[in-house]
């Protein structure tokens, strides 16, 4: 008898109506990692964006550390972290989403209490990143146009040709805000607007999950030690590394594509785009394949030590604890 009870106490624990106890845990945890992942790394990915919307002719940015000193002497410190405000407003929701989905995928895939294979995981990772493309497309297209303000203002000045005294110092840069561009997307093209780009956000985001999450979990089980078979959190950090630095390099096109569509046709300079194909083709008319690799670099440092942390909290289990509910296995 005790032993047919530990089977049933075994299945239920695999099932999964287990997990969702523990989504308010995972919720916390995406959230909490997300906020001080993108804290940190912002200001390169400022750069990478600036540097994907420069197109053909003369370039104002020549790389990544040449960009930010231009944007820290013309626009301030806090030039780099324009529209930061709206990434963190929604990267909470949006990390929460994509971890909890997949990990709530994981769990609903096995059959007979098997974990999921390598397939299954690359289905779990295809559908977090279906369900955070509903957070990501207007986080993203409200940021992107933001951060680039700043170069486009810079263009219209080189331009314009203004002398030495004329031009903008520290702080005087102006731009809209998240509110102005919120409201004028909703007014003139309703809230498809906001949705621009999400068909190039689908072709980043999920191949980037069926990617990311297998190859994480295959490391960081590799790394497992102890008696209940966690990675200690340095080598879920590595892994998490490794793991987003490789799918951000692998999808690095379709982010480029993504950003030229979500970014502002006001001021700008250069090709307007009509959707995934008009943009693809026109790139590689103007500027040739190699544009598709541009602000790869930047991209690779943004998304490394951002998954790392988000791994790192999420593995230690703050919200588990905040809650007061026992770490599960590694699975």
């Amino acid at each position: 008898m005790a032993r047919r009870g530990d089977r049933v106490r075994e299945r239920r624990t695999l099932t999964p109506l287990s997990f969702c106890p523990s989504l308010p845990a995972k919720l916390i945890n995406g959230g909490v990692a997300g906020f001080v992942g993108v804290t940190c790394v912002f200001p390169i990915d400022l750069a990478k964006t600036r540097l994907q919307n420069q197109k053909t002719g003369p370039v104002l940015y020549t790389s990544m550390s040449d960009c930010l000193i231009k944007t820290v002497r013309s626009e301030g410190c806090f030039g780099m972290y324009r529209g930061a405000a709206v990434n963190l407003a929604l990267v909470t929701p949006e990390k929460a989403v994509k971890l909890a989905a997949n990990d709530l995928f994981r769990r609903l895939l096995p059959r007979d209490g098997h974990k999921p294979g390598v397939v299954g995981e690359m289905l779990a990772g295809c559908g977090a990143g279906v369900c955070q493309v509903i957070i990501t497309t207007p986080m993203e297209m409200l940021k992107i146009q933001l951060q680039d303000a700043g170069r486009i203002e810079a263009q219209r000045r080189r331009l314009s040709r203004q002398d030495e005294a004329s031009r903008c110092r520290p702080g005087e840069t102006k731009s809209p805000t998240a509110t102005q561009i919120t409201g004028e997307l909703l007014r003139t093209k309703g809230i498809s607007g906001l949705y621009r780009g999400l068909g190039a956000t689908l072709l980043r985001d999920v191949p980037f999950s069926i990617i990311y999450f297998p190859l994480f979990s295959h490391l960081n089980s590799a790394g497992g030690c102890g008696v209940d078979g966690r990675a200690p959190f340095y080598w879920s950090f590595l892994s998490g590394c490794f793991a987003g630095s490789t799918a951000a390099v692998v999808v690095n096109p379709a982010d480029v594509i993504k950003t030229r569509l979500q970014s502002s046709t006001k001021g700008n300079q250069g090709d307007v785009y009509n959707g995934v194909t008009d943009c693809v083709r026109k790139i590689l008319r103007n500027e040739g394949p190699s544009a598709f690799l541009k602000g790869a670099y930047c991209r690779a440092l943004v998304i490394a030590p951002l998954f790392g942390i988000v791994q790192v909290v999420y593995f230690l289990g703050v919200g588990e604890r905040l809650l007061g509910i026992s770490l599960p296995l590694q699975n």
